[in-house]
């Protein structure tokens, strides 16, 4: 015997296990239809006690080898490298200093995790040399196997948006801000990139020193003639933001601004949704849903927060949350037959955790909260949503996220060749330690202070 087997004790427990699970699910199959939700759930824990290295799965496992083959999460290339608040930040030393240690570090999470074959680039920070930097990007993204993701044009940096970029009221600095957004265009479609992704600070702090209704025309005419350069394969992607950097009023600052700011773009416009984008107690599963209805979602920056916009590492504050949003696109695709076409990128900031190791537990993570969604029986659902039989159907939702898919979320990687623990794997493999010796000089010689 080899592994858990050798041990007689744990392999008489995993054996006990499996009997109860067994007669439960037993028990269950003779139940009534309405508990269909609970055995599905069951199954999972049956999969994990039982299974012996046949190769056979079972149905629900079939759901996350199947959910799992096709999510894939783009990485920030400004996840990698030190940031920080407003009041300063903490420098690490294995921090990305330049576009070439961004692509290493993207490539290593992909090569542990096999979910993250892009890497979402920053126009201002990746290429200061505009589309003549394209070429070394390309470079790069051979070398380490990662394709370069969505471009982000900087909108918002520069001195001459502090009263903001398509909605401030000099012409000539939203016509900067314009030919800036165009030559990210152009720098995308050299790199054969899909989204533009499109974040604005615009805003203002006090009552009166803005006109809304003004600078809402002045966006509509600028994401217009920035929807006109797109090539005929590529998207823009609208964010929103309630509020931070400003605080009395933000031009784009709830889902329903973003909408009619795409729709006004024109026909390859979408509405970007940042989880952590949104007041404390907003409904973000029904912002999903809605705007799947509307076939204008086009893609989420993964986050999680506890008050505001706090950058935290995806579900470690609510990753029910998370599930009900993975849910609400997992049904949407189930009722339509078809999934919806929508682009998973992480927009994170760390500054306490390790950027890499917090890289890699939030796509551990995605991946554990998608498969708990794919374990929801959508059947059983209807039935019981259609009958209002409201616990039931809460308890189909409940179940899924109570099961524990990381047994077969390992089985998925070993079949893909890749570590079952992927954290593990990062701290065991000395990437950290070189990346830490080769980059440190050049990290502590940047700037920690606020002022």
């Amino acid at each position: 015997m080899s592994g858990i087997f050798a041990n007689w004790a744990g392999f008489s427990r995993l054996r006990t296990i499996a009997a109860r699970a067994a007669h439960f699910v037993a028990r269950n199959a003779r139940a009534a239809p309405a508990d269909a939700c609970v055995r599905r759930a069951a199954t999972v824990c049956w999969w994990s006690a039982t299974r012996t290295g046949s190769g056979v799965r079972d149905q629900a496992s079939e759901s996350i080898f199947h959910i799992l083959d096709r999510f894939h999460i783009e990485l920030p290339s400004w996840g990698f490298s030190n940031t920080g608040t407003r009041f300063g930040k903490f420098l690490q030393p294995a921090a990305a200093t330049n576009l070439a240690e961004k692509f290493s570090d993207a490539g290593f999470v992909h090569s542990l995790t096999g979910a993250c074959p892009s890497i979402a680039l920053h126009v201002e920070w990746d290429f200061p040399n505009g589309l003549s930097d394209a070429p070394e990007a390309e470079r790069l993204a051979r070398q380490h196997g990662v394709a370069p993701g969505s471009i982000n044009p900087n909108l918002f940096q520069d001195q001459i948006y502090k009263h903001g970029s398509f909605g401030n009221p000099d012409a000539k600095v939203r016509e900067a801000a314009l030919a800036h957004t165009i030559e990210s265009i152009r720098i995308a479609k050299r790199l054969a990139s899909r989204d533009l992704s499109l974040w604005f600070a615009d805003g203002s702090n006090y009552p009166g020193t803005a006109n809304i209704r003004h600078r809402r025309r002045w966006f509509e005419e600028c994401l217009r003639a920035a929807h006109g350069e797109l090539g005929s394969d590529q998207r823009m992607l609208v964010e929103y933001k309630p509020f931070e950097p400003a605080f009395y009023h933000t031009d784009i600052a709830d889902w329903g601004m973003a909408l009619l700011m795409a729709r006004a773009a024109g026909p390859r416009a979408k509405v970007l949704v940042d989880t952590g984008h949104h007041y404390s107690a907003q409904n973000i599963e029904q912002i999903v849903a809605w705007l799947l209805s509307e076939d204008m979602l086009g893609g989420f920056h993964f986050n999680d927060r506890r008050y505001a916009d706090d950058d935290l590492t995806f579900g470690s504050i609510d990753p029910y949350q998370a599930f009900r949003i993975f849910h609400e696109i997992l049904l949407f695709e189930f009722e339509r037959g078809a999934a919806p076409d929508i682009a998973y990128m992480v927009d994170q900031s760390h500054n306490l955790k390790g950027k890499i190791e917090a890289m890699i537990q939030t796509v551990a993570t995605a991946q554990e909260l998608i498969a708990k969604a794919a374990l929801v029986d959508h059947t059983a659902l209807a039935a019981f949503q259609a009958r209002s039989e409201l616990v039931r159907a809460e308890n189909c939702l409940k179940d899924a996220f109570s099961s524990d898919p990381r047994p077969a979320i390992r089985e998925w990687r070993r079949a893909h060749g890749l570590p079952e623990d992927p954290l593990e794997a990062f701290r065991e493999s000395g990437y950290l330690e070189r990346a830490a010796r080769e980059r440190a000089e050049r990290n502590l010689a940047g700037a920690a202070s606020y002022a």
